[in-house]
């Protein structure tokens, strides 16, 4: 089963969950909305068999106890299986018990990026950010933990990202870029991912990055990153 391994489990040391994007004086949280949603339309029986998927990441005490998919996703939210910023467990767990239909709601979340008001990019923005994230994705390869640890990123995020993602380079890119957009918000910018290739000599990569932007005729100091 295709779920995250070892790093992830019961017995692994959970990092300090970040705190939830704000919603807004009188607002609900998106997140909290979109697992409350997808909690209302399981099944008894889709619940169990939940249940019975997550039997290697929580304890048995802690699952008899749950009630509801509100109280399982809040267990693993506690434990950093899943987070707002990091959907792939629950979209597997969706997968294993044949609900489409709500992985479809993950997708459309995910597609949506919320943010905080004062973090969220205008449309222009994500366009330049996701013409330099596919030239980083396409030419960066193995050497993508090298650049995340000039970024700055944790060895224990680096580590989740790959358990998440054991065989899948390219993806393991994509979400630790994510990760790290959503921890700088909008003081993430295009000219940091620059400065940190050319850091570990991926100077051809810097270049195309470059070139890229500057064909959309726009200063990389002036992007600010999002995904």
């Amino acid at each position: 089963m295709d779920f995250p391994s070892a790093m992830l489990g019961q017995d692994a040391e959970i990092p300090r969950a970040r705190p939830l994007p704000a919603a807004g004086p009188g607002t609900v949280n998106p997140f909290l909305s979109l697992l409350n949603s997808i909690s209302s339309g399981l099944s008894d029986t889709e619940l169990s068999q939940m249940k019975f998927l997550c039997r290697d990441k929580i304890g048995k005490r802690k699952l008899d106890a749950v009630q509801s998919g509100r109280e399982l996703f809040s267990i693993l939210m506690e434990q950093q299986l899943i987070a707002h910023y990091n959907l792939e467990f629950l979209r597997k767990l969706l997968q294993h018990i044949g609900r489409r239909d709500l992985v479809s709601q993950l997708v459309q979340f995910e597609e949506e990026e919320p943010h905080t008001p004062g973090d969220q990019p205008d449309g222009h923005e994500k366009r330049l950010l996701k013409a330099a994230v596919d030239v980083i994705c396409d030419h960066v390869g193995r050497e993508w933990k090298k650049l995340m640890r000039e970024l700055g990123m944790a060895e224990v995020k680096l580590d989740r990202i790959v358990a998440a993602h054991p065989f899948n380079l390219y993806e393991q890119l994509v979400q630790a870029l994510r990760e790290w957009q959503v921890c700088k918000g909008k003081d993430a910018k295009v000219a940091d991912l620059i400065k940190a290739l050319r850091s570990c000599n991926l100077n051809l990569v810097a270049d195309k990055v470059e070139e890229r932007i500057s064909q959309l005729n726009v200063e990389p100091h002036e992007i600010p990153l999002t995904l």
